[in-house]
């Protein structure tokens, strides 16, 4: 770079971003409804957007969508484009540090103060704070009449720390404060110190305001298309299943249907169907995306797969095999058809030899990837197994999607979690450190999916577990004997169970550490605690009537 730019030549630096993509995925969804918008035209004020980023509402949202900037969001409370511009920019190490002081001085909780009066017009949008790197060299040349280029070798030297440098542009500042604004030599000195800390960590401001329009386009999008937005967001994550588990989780969060995989209704990748969200075939396990066109370009062609039968007809044998078969029946894509998951995924090589039969008869005459049907040698019998529990059928749907697609087994629970005032791990994600150092204590449902021992660098041993909730995975330890033996049980027998945690966030960590300091299985919680009804009335009669009722059937209480 520094000798190309040496040689009088210019360098471009060209980024590719998935967001683009996934904007105009979701420009086109809508076009199929006859909705058309264009992104460049949308207006920069828009309330509900704005309302979106007050709320922390982000998951998905160009450069917006981690746990701290979310937090971020909902403290600073943005609400105009360029406070997104200045929220880009500052949210990176350093500059961070001024987040909490421009949340304040924004919403009127702290006095907006500026180093000198001439630099209120350069700081006013951004409440008093250096954040940019053109306010850098708009202030060198306001106070002391630097050309824009002196300003920007002004801004390099800062940014390089190289002494000789500094102490020479120090003397060109501080002589041009003196003649341009009579600036005393000790408060030009101090306003040289105050632009040298912040230039080191400026931000380019036209750069953070391209990132902060794909931000506002994204947010724009979740505001008001949210089925276009989920799907043209999973059309771009489809290996990614971490990341459709929590945009699952944020549907169910925002009552936004997400259907499940079908073999008449989804396409190879995410679509839309009304107002819901049509989980992609090709989104499953080990299923293939080729192959998934494959088939839903036969399905347009020559109508929806009537039967087991049918489907097998008409398939080329040749882009399915028995692994694929398994993880579409475990997903339930082939619910509609009426047939038992278990059934089909044990008789995935009788559907595949009747594929192949019929295959072989179509071939024998007029071949093509999907010729007509030839019949693959009487109907398909599938094996008469019994179907699967709850239990099993979570187990195959974890196996199909890379997570609990339609309930988490902690939900049969729910009553019992509630009450004990058990979170999620997305939602203690979201919750601000506590101001201890960042150590607060919380109450978990999880499922122990898997838990072995590990080994400090002190050489103590400590349980390490791979717990899940229905908002995702996350890893916990235990340094207490005790409790760790009762998590390893929990891990051998795959148990629900009520954690009581200690949450840490260290600084710079978007997630908290887990630390588990006790261990309850929920069955047992289940099956010894009583339900606790609360009723709430204002008004006293009633109070009275349902102390007659409870009197009746329990004349102690």
């Amino acid at each position: 770079m520094k000798y190309v730019e040496g040689a009088g030549l210019v360098k471009f630096d060209f980024l590719g971003l998935k967001t683009l993509s996934v904007l105009q995925k979701a420009v086109a969804l809508l076009k199929r409804k006859g909705i058309e918008v264009e992104l460049d035209t949308l207006a920069w004020d828009d309330p509900q957007v704005f309302e979106l980023l007050k709320r922390g509402d982000t998951v998905g949202v160009f450069q917006l969508e981690s746990e701290g900037m979310r937090r971020t969001l909902a403290a600073v409370r943005p609400t105009c484009f360029e406070d997104i511009i200045a929220l880009v920019s500052l949210y990176r190490p350093g500059p961070m540090d001024n987040i909490p002081s421009f949340g304040a001085r924004k919403n009127g909780r702290e006095e907006i103060l500026y180093p000198h009066p001439l630099l209120e017009p350069i700081l006013k949008e951004t409440y008093g704070i250096f954040v940019y790197q053109e306010q850098v060299m708009q202030a060198a040349q306001v106070l002391a009449g630097y050309t824009l280029g002196g300003a920007d070798l002004l801004r390099r030297a800062m940014g390089k720390k190289i002494q000789a440098e500094m102490d020479a542009q120090r003397a060109i500042f501080v002589a041009g404060c003196a003649e341009h604004n009579q600036i005393p030599e000790a408060k030009a000195n101090e306003l040289f110190d105050l632009i040298d800390k912040f230039a080191g960590y400026g931000f380019n401001k036209s750069h953070a305001a391209a990132y902060a329009l794909v931000a506002y386009h994204t947010a724009w999008m979740k505001a008001h298309h949210q089925p276009e937005f989920f799907a043209a967001s999973m059309c771009y994550d489809m290996a990614t299943t971490d990341k459709l588990a929590i945009f699952v989780d944020d549907m169910r969060r925002l009552d936004v249907p997400c259907l499940g995989p079908d073999i008449n209704h989804s396409e190879a990748e995410f679509s839309v169907e009304g107002e819901a969200v049509r989980y992609a075939l090709g989104a499953l396990k080990g299923v293939g995306e080729k192959a998934m066109e494959e088939l839903c370009a036969e399905r347009t062609a020559r109508g929806a797969f009537a039967s087991i039968d049918d489907f097998a007809d008409r398939i080329d044998p040749r882009l399915l095999n028995r692994r694929q078969l398994e993880s579409l029946a475990a997903g339930g894509a082939f619910d509609e058809l009426g047939l038992e998951r278990a059934a089909v995924f044990t008789g995935a090589e009788t559907i595949l030899a009747h594929a192949a039969s019929a295959h072989d008869a179509r071939t024998s005459g007029q071949g093509g990837l999907f010729g007509e049907a030839g019949g693959g040698g009487g109907q398909i019998r599938l094996p008469a197994t019994q179907g699967w529990s709850l239990a099993e059928r979570m187990n195959a749907e974890k196996e199909a999607f890379g997570f609990y697609f339609s309930a988490h087994p902690t939900d049969r629970y729910r009553h019992l979690v509630e009450s004990n005032g058990a979170r999620t791990f997305s939602y203690l994600c979201s919750m601000p450190a506590s101001a201890d150092g960042g150590r607060s204590q919380a109450m978990m449902s999880a499922l122990i999916e898997d838990a072995r021992w590990r080994t400090s660098a002190r050489g103590k041993r400590y349980m390490l577990a791979n717990c899940s909730d229905a908002s995702g995975q996350f890893m916990a330890s235990c340094f207490d004997e005790l409790v760790s033996a009762d998590i390893e049980a929990a891990g051998k027998s795959g148990a629900c169970v009520l954690l009581t945690v200690e949450l840490d966030r260290p600084p710079g960590e978007e997630t908290p550490r887990v630390t588990i300091r006790r261990v309850q299985p929920l069955e047992s919680l289940s099956n010894n605690t009583r339900l606790r009804l609360e009723v709430e009335t204002a008004d006293p009669a009633a109070v009275a009537a349902l102390a007659k009722g409870v009197g009746r059937r329990h004349p102690r209480a």
